[in-house]
């Protein structure tokens, strides 16, 4: 599985994750307890995303944070909160592929990412 290290930063919280990078997720997905960690709030009444695939069955609320990947300069990735705290951290097509140039190289198991061009 594509997995990259990765500090998330909001406000003055932070904290070290390790992401999936999925190319078939529409969307960048944050678990319950991650966005807590963050200093988030959950709020029903912002919960206006719907999920598809496996968490179809979960609401989401936008919820932004800072990201460091690697050496390169820190980005903005948005993501789907969700109020699981069971599932992994996604980082998918909205907008993590939108800010990296992702290269699978199934045969020999690796992948690579850039910042955009």
């Amino acid at each position: 599985m594509p997995r990259i290290p990765l500090i998330l930063k909001r406000d003055n919280q932070q904290f070290e994750a390790i992401g999936l990078v999925d190319s078939g997720a529409t969307v960048n997905v944050l678990s319950y307890q991650f966005g807590l960690e963050l200093g988030g709030i959950w709020d029903d009444r912002k919960a206006i995303i719907q999920l598809g695939g496996n968490l179809g069955s979960q609401t989401a609320m936008p919820f932004s944070a800072i990201a460091h990947v690697g050496e390169y300069s820190p980005i903005e990735l948005v993501f789907a909160w969700v109020k699981n705290p069971n599932i992994p951290l996604i980082l998918g097509q909205t907008n993590f592929f939108m800010e990296f140039d992702v290269y699978f190289y199934r045969s020999r198991l690796e992948f690579e990412i850039k910042p955009k061009s």
